[in-house]
């Protein structure tokens, strides 16, 4: 007798043993047993399923306990929209929406819409007003982008017709748009300030603070970021030419820190001097770089636009524009 009894097993019209309790126990985990199996022993003078045997049906109901609950709510799936770009150096794009579907976009980004789609202003975050956790939040999250030079509102543009409808989301200067579906990167997205410019309902756009408050305070191009979460399509917009690069573990990037667009949540970011005062001051490129680490994608720019803007007053300053009429 071993460890409480003596057993036979019947297995498909086969039948093994005598066989100790340990025995029985270590085929189980192998793998050798499931519940289709049957046992006969001295403490059960009957073929019994075998799960319904006290000696061994702890092994089975564990195997089949549900998993804990996840932590916090189940991620929420935005709108699938179909989309179409359009144009070279200055771009749009146009969503088709199906009845009930919407699209959040940056204030100034709308451009043309059928007459089916209904708009409706909501502050703080991107998804719907009636996904909003409350006015208090709202509030305190439109305080932080107006904090950050953004507008307090957002715009949601809703297909209220009975058949497809079209709205369009023009870039604010020469560059290109960027779909990205944030399903592909872990369901979060960060990118810079000004970059965002539309994305499916159901995607929330809020302010994520660098990971050191020098970053934020201190950066000369402004490298303030916004967080895009959720599962579905966003469309992000940025200067000149667009490169995208695949970060390996511990690889490092450094770059002027408005020359970067997006980046994944998982790749690490700073704010660093450029060599010493004077070089910074007097070098045209600025005294920070931003330092990004992989693993991860990040999207670059060629051209930010506070750069563009910079040569165009400094232009039409040395033109003479805005000195008023000579004497």
């Amino acid at each position: 007798m071993n460890d409480g009894g003596i057993w036979y097993i019947g297995l498909n019209g086969q039948q093994q043993g005598p066989l100790g309790t340990q025995q029985i126990l270590e085929m189980i985990r192998a793998g050798q047993l499931n519940q289709t199996a049957y046992v006969y022993g001295q403490t059960q003078p009957a073929w019994t399923p075998i799960a319904q045997v006290s000696a061994f049906a702890s092994m089975f109901h564990a195997a089949h306990q549900p998993p804990p609950p996840p932590a916090g709510p189940a991620p929420l799936v935005a709108d699938q929209i179909d989309f179409e770009v359009f144009g070279g150096d200055m771009q749009f794009v146009e969503i088709v929406l199906d009845p009930g579907e919407a699209a959040v976009a940056e204030a100034g980004a709308f451009f043309y819409m059928d007459p089916g789609i209904k708009m409706e202003m909501i502050s703080g975050v991107g998804a719907s007003a009636a996904q909003q956790p409350g006015f208090s939040h709202n509030v305190a999250a439109g305080a932080k982008r107006v904090l950050t030079g953004e507008s307090l509102f957002m715009t949601v543009y809703g297909n209220g017709a009975q058949q497809r409808q079209k709205v369009a989301f023009a870039a604010p200067y020469a560059g290109k748009i960027i779909p990205i579906d944030l399903r592909q990167h872990a369901g979060a997205l960060l990118c810079q300030k000004d970059a965002f410019l539309c994305a499916a309902k159901g995607i929330s756009v809020a302010i994520a603070w660098n990971q050191k408050v020098g970053a934020g305070l201190f950066g000369d191009d402004g490298f303030t970021l916004q967080k895009l979460e959720g599962q579905g399509l966003a469309f992000v917009h940025g200067g000149g030419t667009i490169v995208a690069k695949e970060l390996a573990a511990g690889e490092t990037l450094r770059l002027d820190a408005g020359c970067l667009v997006a980046l994944e949540q998982r790749v690490t970011h700073d704010i660093g001097w450029v060599g010493g005062f004077k070089s910074g001051l007097f070098g045209g490129d600025g005294l920070f770089v931003a330092t990004l680490t992989g693993p991860g994608r990040v999207w670059l720019q060629s051209l930010p636009f506070s750069r563009l803007a910079g040569r165009m007053l400094a232009a039409a300053v040395s033109a003479g524009f805005g000195r008023g009429p000579a004497s």
